[in-house]
Protein backbone atom coordinates (compact mmCIF):
# COMPACT_ATOMS: atom_id res chain seq x y z
CA UNK A 1 0.00 0.00 0.00
CA UNK A 2 1.52 3.55 -1.00
CA UNK A 3 -0.98 5.48 0.45
CA UNK A 4 -4.75 6.74 1.27
CA UNK A 5 -6.63 8.67 -1.15
CA UNK A 6 -9.79 10.77 -1.07
CA UNK A 7 -11.15 11.77 -4.71
CA UNK A 8 -13.29 14.83 -4.48
CA UNK A 9 -14.73 15.52 -7.92
CA UNK A 10 -18.10 16.67 -9.29
CA UNK A 11 -17.87 14.24 -12.27
CA UNK A 12 -18.53 10.84 -11.31
CA UNK A 13 -16.40 9.55 -14.44
CA UNK A 14 -13.34 11.50 -13.84
CA UNK A 15 -13.54 10.25 -10.24
CA UNK A 16 -13.65 6.46 -11.62
CA UNK A 17 -10.96 7.47 -14.07
CA UNK A 18 -8.44 8.70 -11.45
CA UNK A 19 -9.52 5.89 -9.33
CA UNK A 20 -8.35 3.39 -11.46
CA UNK A 21 -5.30 4.76 -11.84
CA UNK A 22 -4.22 5.11 -8.55
CA UNK A 23 -5.59 1.41 -7.57
CA UNK A 24 -3.74 0.02 -10.18
CA UNK A 25 -0.57 2.06 -8.92
CA UNK A 26 -0.76 0.50 -5.57
CA UNK A 27 -3.26 3.43 -3.59
CA UNK A 28 -6.19 3.15 -1.66
CA UNK A 29 -9.13 5.10 -2.48
CA UNK A 30 -10.67 5.32 0.90
CA UNK A 31 -13.09 8.02 -0.07
CA UNK A 32 -14.88 9.99 -2.77
CA UNK A 33 -17.02 12.90 -2.36
CA UNK A 34 -18.53 14.91 -4.88
CA UNK A 35 -18.78 18.22 -3.55
CA UNK A 36 -16.78 19.91 -0.66
CA UNK A 37 -18.56 19.19 2.33
CA UNK A 38 -18.41 15.85 1.51
CA UNK A 39 -15.00 16.15 1.10
CA UNK A 40 -14.68 17.50 4.84
CA UNK A 41 -16.85 14.73 5.97
CA UNK A 42 -14.66 11.75 4.19
CA UNK A 43 -11.72 13.53 5.73
CA UNK A 44 -12.41 13.51 8.63
CA UNK A 45 -13.58 9.77 8.71
CA UNK A 46 -10.48 8.64 7.12
CA UNK A 47 -7.52 10.93 7.58
CA UNK A 48 -5.70 10.32 3.92
CA UNK A 49 -2.35 10.95 3.08
CA UNK A 50 -3.91 13.33 0.21
CA UNK A 51 -6.72 14.66 -0.92
CA UNK A 52 -7.27 14.98 -4.99
CA UNK A 53 -9.50 18.14 -4.91
CA UNK A 54 -11.27 19.68 -7.64
CA UNK A 55 -11.60 23.53 -7.20
CA UNK A 56 -15.07 23.79 -8.87
CA UNK A 57 -17.60 21.96 -7.30
CA UNK A 58 -21.13 23.09 -6.54
CA UNK A 59 -22.32 23.74 -3.15
CA UNK A 60 -18.51 24.22 -1.47
CA UNK A 61 -15.45 24.57 -3.88
CA UNK A 62 -12.33 22.64 -3.52
CA UNK A 63 -10.74 25.69 -1.99
CA UNK A 64 -13.09 26.60 0.68
CA UNK A 65 -12.51 22.74 1.34
CA UNK A 66 -9.52 22.52 1.04
CA UNK A 67 -8.82 25.72 3.82
CA UNK A 68 -11.33 23.67 6.14
CA UNK A 69 -9.36 20.06 5.45
CA UNK A 70 -5.87 22.00 5.83
CA UNK A 71 -6.60 23.83 9.18
CA UNK A 72 -8.07 21.14 11.13
CA UNK A 73 -5.36 18.92 9.53
CA UNK A 74 -7.98 16.06 8.25
CA UNK A 75 -5.49 14.90 5.33
CA UNK A 76 -1.73 14.37 4.76
CA UNK A 77 -1.60 17.00 2.13
CA UNK A 78 -4.53 18.68 -1.02
CA UNK A 79 -3.77 18.67 -4.36
CA UNK A 80 -5.84 20.73 -6.37
CA UNK A 81 -7.16 19.23 -10.22
CA UNK A 82 -8.81 21.51 -12.09
CA UNK A 83 -9.66 22.51 -15.74
CA UNK A 84 -8.60 25.91 -15.59
CA UNK A 85 -5.26 27.39 -15.73
CA UNK A 86 -5.51 30.65 -15.02
CA UNK A 87 -3.65 32.60 -12.42
CA UNK A 88 -5.72 33.96 -9.50
CA UNK A 89 -6.67 30.07 -9.08
CA UNK A 90 -2.76 28.90 -8.68
CA UNK A 91 -2.10 31.94 -6.36
CA UNK A 92 -5.05 30.77 -3.96
CA UNK A 93 -3.75 27.38 -4.12
CA UNK A 94 -0.56 28.43 -2.95
CA UNK A 95 -1.71 30.44 -0.43
CA UNK A 96 -3.70 27.38 0.90
CA UNK A 97 -0.27 25.00 0.66
CA UNK A 98 -1.43 22.96 -1.76
CA UNK A 99 1.02 20.02 -2.30
CA UNK A 100 0.05 20.23 -6.10
CA UNK A 101 -2.03 21.81 -8.97
CA UNK A 102 -3.21 19.89 -12.02
CA UNK A 103 -4.72 20.70 -14.92
CA UNK A 104 -7.36 18.34 -16.65
CA UNK A 105 -6.77 16.20 -18.89
CA UNK A 106 -5.04 14.00 -16.51
CA UNK A 107 -2.00 11.99 -17.81
CA UNK A 108 -1.10 9.37 -15.26
CA UNK A 109 2.44 9.85 -15.51
CA UNK A 110 1.93 13.48 -13.98
CA UNK A 111 -0.56 12.27 -11.44
CA UNK A 112 1.40 9.24 -9.84
CA UNK A 113 4.63 11.62 -9.57
CA UNK A 114 2.58 14.37 -8.08
CA UNK A 115 1.13 12.11 -5.22
CA UNK A 116 4.23 10.67 -4.51
CA UNK A 117 5.52 14.02 -4.03
CA UNK A 118 2.83 15.69 -1.97
CA UNK A 119 3.05 12.30 0.21
CA UNK A 120 6.19 12.67 1.00
CA UNK A 121 5.71 16.81 1.85
CA UNK A 122 2.76 15.83 4.09
CA UNK A 123 4.80 13.08 5.94
CA UNK A 124 7.42 15.63 6.25
CA UNK A 125 5.20 18.56 7.27
CA UNK A 126 3.86 15.87 9.84
CA UNK A 127 7.20 15.24 11.31
CA UNK A 128 7.88 19.17 11.77
CA UNK A 129 4.41 19.83 13.54
CA UNK A 130 5.30 17.04 15.97
CA UNK A 131 8.78 18.55 16.75
CA UNK A 132 7.39 21.96 16.91
CA UNK A 133 4.70 20.76 19.36
CA UNK A 134 6.95 18.72 21.38
CA UNK A 135 9.39 21.93 21.60
CA UNK A 136 6.68 23.88 22.63
CA UNK A 137 5.83 21.86 25.35
CA UNK A 138 9.66 21.90 26.71
CA UNK A 139 9.76 25.22 26.41
CA UNK A 140 6.55 25.43 28.90
CA UNK A 141 7.90 23.42 30.95
CA UNK A 142 10.96 25.53 31.29
CA UNK A 143 9.43 28.96 31.66
CA UNK A 144 7.16 26.71 34.88
CA UNK A 145 11.13 25.36 36.33
CA UNK A 146 12.57 29.25 36.14
CA UNK A 147 9.24 30.66 37.96
CA UNK A 148 9.79 27.55 40.49
CA UNK A 149 13.28 28.19 41.25
CA UNK A 150 12.38 31.76 41.69
CA UNK A 151 9.79 30.85 44.40
CA UNK A 152 12.28 28.43 46.21
CA UNK A 153 15.05 31.41 46.10
CA UNK A 154 12.76 33.56 47.45
CA UNK A 155 11.37 31.60 50.15
CA UNK A 156 14.21 29.73 51.30
CA UNK A 157 17.03 32.51 50.75
CA UNK A 158 19.13 30.09 48.60
CA UNK A 159 20.94 30.70 45.31
CA UNK A 160 19.29 29.81 41.77
CA UNK A 161 21.52 26.92 41.69
CA UNK A 162 20.84 25.35 44.85
CA UNK A 163 16.98 25.94 43.93
CA UNK A 164 17.68 23.99 40.76
CA UNK A 165 19.15 21.12 42.46
CA UNK A 166 16.05 21.14 45.10
CA UNK A 167 13.93 20.59 42.14
CA UNK A 168 15.95 17.74 40.49
CA UNK A 169 16.09 16.01 43.60
CA UNK A 170 12.30 16.14 44.33
CA UNK A 171 12.04 14.98 41.00
CA UNK A 172 13.97 12.30 41.10
CA UNK A 173 12.95 11.60 44.87
CA UNK A 174 9.21 11.71 43.60
CA UNK A 175 9.67 10.57 40.32
CA UNK A 176 8.37 12.23 38.28
CA UNK A 177 8.96 15.23 35.69
CA UNK A 178 11.03 18.40 37.19
CA UNK A 179 8.07 20.13 34.74
CA UNK A 180 5.42 18.85 37.64
CA UNK A 181 7.58 19.22 40.47
CA UNK A 182 7.84 23.08 39.43
CA UNK A 183 3.96 23.43 38.77
CA UNK A 184 3.36 22.13 42.29
CA UNK A 185 5.65 24.56 43.94
CA UNK A 186 4.30 27.01 41.45
CA UNK A 187 0.83 26.28 42.57
CA UNK A 188 1.42 26.67 46.03
CA UNK A 189 2.58 29.77 46.18
CA UNK A 190 -0.24 31.42 44.09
Amino acid sequence: MKGKIVIADDEPIVRLDISGMLVDTGYEIVGEASDGFEAIEVCKKNHPDVVLMDIQMSILDGLKAAKKITQDELAGSVVFLTAYNDQENVEKAKGLGAEGYLVKPLDEKSLISTIEVSIAKGQQLKKLLTKIDSLNQKLEARKVIEKAKGVLVKENNISEDEAYKMIRKLSMDKRASMGEIAELIVMSND
